[in-house]
């Protein structure tokens, strides 16, 4: 990745080197092939490039001591920790069995208790199954990724898991968006029109079809490719049968084009649209507080059962906020100057967003629980008291 430092990219797929980069010595003159260069830039571990120079570097030195040989690389080599690895391998898997259990048993409470099926609830289960595919699809995946120098996993899953992953995203936050909406037309507009469970299911299976719709790109123009290691020009060539998963756009214009109408779509504009419902939900609330607060004992206990289910609602909401506010701040900085990212941090930083991003299955199920189960018992109380 250090070599990435001194080219200067033209497009997707065309690098202009400002320097050559090469071995220059005694025993010969190799170059890495410049597709090799790219490939690294699309791979968040970085451990063939090392192995490469390893490999290079035992080849040529017992020619070192008869030669004026060199290397022109100038940037250090970024070194790999085997406890970093331990780590990401640690916590990729934690987060995969308590986002899998607590995810399922949520999913398993609300659809075994007839009495917990109304909208919001049918809108929490949707959000609960986006998180389990993350789980039993994209984190699998990145354990494996992490451990291997390579991609082992077949041309099907390097198009699927970027896939799933761009899809689950979409279908969690448009369920939060939902859940906001109905909170919001429940308690501003208690007598209006109200959606009912059928409704909810519609709006699901909607959801499901824009959030496939959405991803399709990844199924394109994500490849298998092995041609960067085919082509390295070296006397012994142990890469040759390896093979990596990365993008691979008719242009950049189109990438950068994709990945901005998705920052929008994913986080900016769905976050904003919540972030208003529940301030004019916060509003309406704060206004009825005296009202409340003096009506009978009953009364006040099914109001305050309601506001605890808009909190924790909107905590849903602002930790999935959070956990994916890092990665999406790296993406767009990588997307419109890699360079700002210092070359050897850019693996640690890459592995911290995206496991703060994966952690968002495993937060989801407690509250999402509480506030399924004050569903249940206070369901209509603001469609009680809305006229106050």
């Amino acid at each position: 990745s250090a070599v990435l430092r001194h080219a200067r990219k033209q497009d997707e797929t065309t690098w202009e080197l400002k320097e050559n980069w090469c071995w220059e010595g005694a025993a010969s003159r190799w170059t890495i092939p410049l597709q090799f260069l790219v490939s690294l830039e699309n791979k968040p571990g970085h451990r063939t490039f090392q192995e490469i120079l390893q490999q290079l570097t035992a080849m040529e030195r017992s020619y070192l001591n008869n030669s004026s040989g060199s290397w022109l690389l100038e940037d250090p080599v970024c070194p790999t920790s085997l406890s970093s690895t331990t780590f990401l391998i640690v916590a990729y898997s934690t987060m995969l069995a308590v986002g899998l259990v607590g995810n399922t048993c949520l999913v398993l409470v609300i659809t075994r208790q007839k009495e917990m099926r109304n909208v919001t609830n049918i809108f929490i289960v949707n959000l609960s199954c986006s998180d389990i595919l993350v789980c039993l699809v994209c984190l699998p995946v990145t354990i494996i990724y992490t451990l291997m120098d390579r991609w082992i996993l077949g041309e099907a899953l390097c198009k699927v898991t970027p896939f799933v992953q761009c899809m689950s995203v979409t279908v969690s936050i448009f369920s939060m968006v939902l859940i906001a909406l109905e909170r919001h037309q429940l308690i501003i507009h208690p007598t209006g029109w109200k959606p009912v469970v059928r409704h909810s299911y519609l709006a699901v299976a909607v959801i499901w079809i824009i959030a496939c719709f959405i991803s399709l790109p990844f199924l394109s123009f994500n490849i298998l490719t092995n041609s960067p290691f085919h082509n390295l020009s070296l006397p012994f060539n142990p890469f040759s049968d390896h093979f990596i998963c990365i993008e691979q756009w008719p242009s950049e214009g189109n990438r950068l084009t994709y990945t901005t109408t998705l920052l929008l779509c994913q986080y900016c504009l769905p976050l904003a649209l919540i972030l208003v419902c529940y301030f004019r939900i916060f509003l309406r609330l704060s206004r009825r507080k005296d009202i409340v607060e003096r009506a009978r004992g009953g009364r006040q206990k099914k109001a305050k059962g309601s506001k605890r289910v808009n909190a924790m609602l909107a905590s849903i909401v602002a930790a999935f906020a959070l956990c994916w506010l890092p990665l999406n701040v790296f993406n767009t900085v990588f997307d419109w100057n890699h360079e700002a990212i210092p070359v050897c941090q850019h693996d640690a930083i890459f592995s911290a967003c995206h496991l703060t991003a994966m952690a968002s299955t495993c937060v989801n199920p407690m509250p999402l629980l509480g506030a399924a189960r004050e569903l249940r018992e206070f369901p209509i109380v603001y469609c009680q008291y809305g006229h106050y």
